[in-house]
């Protein structure tokens, strides 16, 4: 089961992360030609709008991925210095706070989409306003799935006093160490 959960955060880690680099190459380039076209004396009427619909969308699928490797803003300090009675307490209810806040927002996400149907972008009026949109319901349940794949590592590390913020760092710090070694 373990290694299936492993498997499986990796193939979605990875799908994200190619998707929300996708996103941030195609935001890049919108915002170079958009600039060289300024440059020129020209000015593409779309693209205020293109741009912040892109950066919204890195922004959710963003939020996606830090929440499969819980890199999300986090208390981890505060959490450990509970008792493990009481931080696995806190956890759980965190877990379902966070979890009924994104189903909210799916919701709210998909009543908006219900509402914009058969509304265009003004600059781009052949591209549908719920199309750009769709990014906050498919967003929320995306950070859903990413939250409930990467419960099981959050938990088991948090119950054992393992803090996910430090153990980065101190990983970081001893990788600094060996390198030292090696120049010595």
């Amino acid at each position: 089961m373990n290694s299936t959960l492993s498997r499986v955060n990796h193939a979605v880690s990875l799908v994200l992360q190619w998707f929300t680099i996708l996103l941030m190459v195609i935001l890049t380039v919108v915002v170079i030609v958009a600039v060289l076209a300024r440059l020129m004396g020209q000015s593409f009427t779309w693209y205020d709008e293109v741009a912040a619909i892109l950066l919204a969308w890195v922004t959710y699928y963003g939020s996606a991925l830090a929440a499969l490797h819980r890199r999300h803003i986090g208390f981890d300090t505060i959490l450990l210095s509970l008792q493990v009675p009481l931080r696995k307490v806190a956890v759980i209810l965190s877990e379902l706070l966070i979890i009924f806040f994104f189903v909210l927002l799916a919701w709210a996400g998909f009543k908006v989409l219900s509402i914009l149907q058969g509304m265009n972008l003004v600059s781009l009026p052949w591209v549908p306003i719920a199309f750009t949109q769709s990014v906050i319901p498919i967003g929320a349940v995306l950070f859903i799935i990413c939250q409930l794949l990467s419960f099981p590592n959050y938990w088991s590390k948090t119950i054992r006093g393992i803090s996910l913020e430090h153990a980065e760092i101190e990983e970081e710090v001893e990788k600094e160490i060996e390198k030292a070694k090696e120049r010595k």
